[in-house]
């Protein structure tokens, strides 16, 4: 079997056994389709350790991160331990690779000052009945205000939020589904958008269903038009010239754990799988924290 098709085939069983979301099927095709360029499309069974080792110095010669590199090793591995399952190989030449060590990078977070203004700032244009202004303030509030990722955010619909109780229901990594809070501000943006933008939106199009969030044409708002979003408000808040859905989640665990909220509780608030995952946000918090100190202690 060539190496195309045998990609085909494992993107196929992620989807079809393993129920993974597309967005991590998409990664493996896209780290996968990288190894095809590279080695070209051979024979799977062709495609030995040397293959494999060239593909990942290609890599750091372009300047992939380590991440990056770590990452498709990762796909490698489970193409071929899948292959030789399926007995496509009889030996698997991904073994024997080592895995560079990911070096920790800090994320980035907006202070919650900063955050407090934007979000002041687009209330004030919501408040003049725009619905495509309601539905922006009401996206960015749920995004901080719940710490969910953007694949979920796009994902809500108008029956998963409880405003009553200020609660989402959000379906998570894995089909993973879990409850997550949000404050008041959020609530009444959300409220505010539901009474007088969503209406207007929704009018444009037959399709929009029961989405919480319309695009300009009355569909599902999706992940690229939130990530525009974002970037063009939170970025200039945080100074940043580019800045992502992420940015407010990373704020809102950082801001979570720095107002004393336990570990595991924002562990199940994020949906992490791993605690570990979440203990980042720790190492952010002290972090700012040592900044701090050094620009305010006289001793420091």
């Amino acid at each position: 079997m060539q190496l195309s098709r045998a990609i085909d085939a494992f993107a196929a069983h992620l989807e079809n056994v393993r129920r993974l979301s597309p967005a991590t099927v998409r990664a493996y095709r896209a780290d996968l389709a990288d190894l095809v360029a590279a080695a070209g499309d051979r024979e799977l069974d062709a495609v030995d350790l040397d293959a494999l080792r060239d593909w990942l110095w290609r890599a750091t010669q372009r300047g992939d991160a380590r991440s990056t590199v770590a990452r498709r090793t990762s796909s490698a591995r489970a193409l071929f331990r899948w292959a030789r399952e399926e007995g496509l190989v009889e030996t698997d030449p991904s073994l024997r690779l080592v895995t560079p060590k990911r070096g920790r990078t800090l994320p980035h977070v907006a202070t919650a000052d900063s955050l407090d203004e934007l979000l002041k700032r687009m209330a004030v244009a919501a408040g003049e009945g725009d619905p495509t202004a309601l539905r922006d303030h009401a996206a960015l509030e749920l995004l901080y205000g719940s710490g969910v990722r953007v694949s979920e955010l796009c994902g809500l619909d108008v029956d998963d939020i409880d405003l009553e109780r200020g609660t989402a229901r959000v379906l998570g990594k894995g089909s993973k589904e879990r409850v997550v809070p949000f404050g008041a501000p959020a609530a009444r943006a959300v409220s505010g958008y539901l009474s007088r933008g969503r209406p207007v939106l929704a009018a444009r199009s037959e399709g929009a269903g029961g989405a919480l969030l319309l695009g300009a044409r009355g569909g599902r708002m999706g992940p690229r038009a939130v990530y525009a979003l974002v970037a063009r408000t939170v970025g200039p808040a945080m100074g940043v010239e580019t800045a992502g859905p992420h940015a407010l989640r990373h704020s809102a665990a950082t801001h979570l754990l720095d107002g004393g909220a336990d570990l595991r509780a924002v562990q199940e608030i994020l949906g992490h799988a791993s605690l570990g995952t979440t203990q980042i946000y720790t190492h952010v918090s002290t972090e700012r924290l040592a900044a701090a100190y050094r620009l305010a202690h006289p001793r420091a």
